[in-house]
């Protein structure tokens, strides 16, 4: 296949796709889909209006042909959605693309991780906010315990998947679990990457005030530990890693707050219903599903996507203050997928 490298207005390169395939979880996490919101009664996507697995290869097919390399499958939740592990057989028959992940609360893993790994499908990043158990059922808003999500995370370790864990850190709420998680991490093995609390959508209450910075948790590390940086991977890498000195473990931190990375986002989404978003922090998206079910062609979805990308200027996270926190009107995490 042909490729034509597509460059926005701030000359990004389109090389990672991140497609969310459901809108619905079994987690109701305050910073993304908080309970008092997202209730028992809550109207998700129905089945009809969510892109089929067969849509979603041919638009990863198009995508493809304009640079993208990576995949990652997000949600909600998607081991929710049923039979993700063929979606997983298409995208890997695609001949460019080199890498499909999944990122999961790990929940469901037991189920369905022996399908996901027969498919082909080789990393996960698995979320987890806290070791201690009450907490982390508080944070979830399921009681679900961390020595559930810890089991699972030693079952697709047994089963030959790279396993990165992801954290998000807020202030006054589970900040103190910063040690105790890199601690075990680090015997573990297993990449901890911190995650900085971001205004994602609307509804959780976000302020500068409940961030914990890269740099303070970091100070925080050193306290004990013995770190050394690490030179990133390829351009667009978003994590900024270390290692623990003596060991082949490592910490990550997403700095999406204190650290833009607006500069090098090489990243395209796409929600479970089919639109197309430049941004994380995007407001609205472009209908390609429309285009799909009204018969368009290869090449009338290849020149929309090319026009998109090529007039985004997005770097909301550059431009962030309280006010366009609070004001702008935001896409939710669960519907775009982090």
């Amino acid at each position: 296949m042909s490729v034509n490298i597509l460059q926005d207005r701030l000359y990004r390169p389109m090389k990672d796709l991140r497609i969310s395939v459901t809108d619905r979880c079994n987690f109701r996490c305050s910073y993304c889909m908080p309970k008092e919101i997202f209730g028992d009664d809550y109207v998700f996507l129905p089945r009809e209006e969510l892109l089929t697995f067969e849509e979603m290869e041919r638009l990863a097919k198009i995508f493809e042909s304009f640079g993208v390399r990576k995949i990652r499958l997000t949600g909600g939740e998607p081991l929710m959605r049923r039979n993700i592990d063929e979606l997983v057989k298409k995208l890997l028959t695609l001949d460019n693309i080199k890498d499909v992940g999944l990122t999961t609360n790990g929940v469901l893993l037991k189920q369905y991780g022996q399908k996901l790994k027969d498919a082909g499908l080789t990393r996960l990043n698995i979320s987890l906010d806290a070791l201690d158990e009450n907490l982390f059922g508080n944070l979830n808003g399921r009681g679900i315990k961390s020595s559930f999500i810890l089991e699972n995370i030693q079952f697709a370790q047994n089963l030959g998947f790279e396993v990165k864990v992801n954290m998000v850190v807020q202030k006054n709420v589970n900040d103190q679990e910063i040690i105790p998680m890199a601690k075990y991490f680090k015997e573990k093995g297993i990449t901890l990457r911190f995650i900085e609390f971001m205004d994602v959508g609307n509804d959780n209450a976000w302020s500068f005030e409940k961030v914990i910075t890269k740099k303070q948790i970091l100070t925080m590390l050193q306290q004990e530990f013995d770190l050394e940086p690490v030179d990133k991977d390829y351009f667009g890498e978003v994590a900024e890693r270390y290692r623990y000195v003596g060991t082949e473990s490592q910490v990550g931190f997403i700095t999406s707050v204190s650290e833009s990375f607006c500069s090098s986002c090489t990243r395209a989404r796409l929600s479970s219903d089919g639109k197309f978003y430049t941004c994380l922090f995007a407001t609205n998206g472009f209908d390609l599903r429309e285009l799909i079910r009204n018969g368009a062609t290869d090449d009338e979805l290849s020149d929309a996507i090319k026009n998109v990308w090529e007039r985004r200027t997005d770097r909301y996270s550059d431009e962030r203050t309280e006010e366009t926190a609070k004001n702008r009107t935001k896409i939710n995490m669960s519907y775009i997928g982090g």
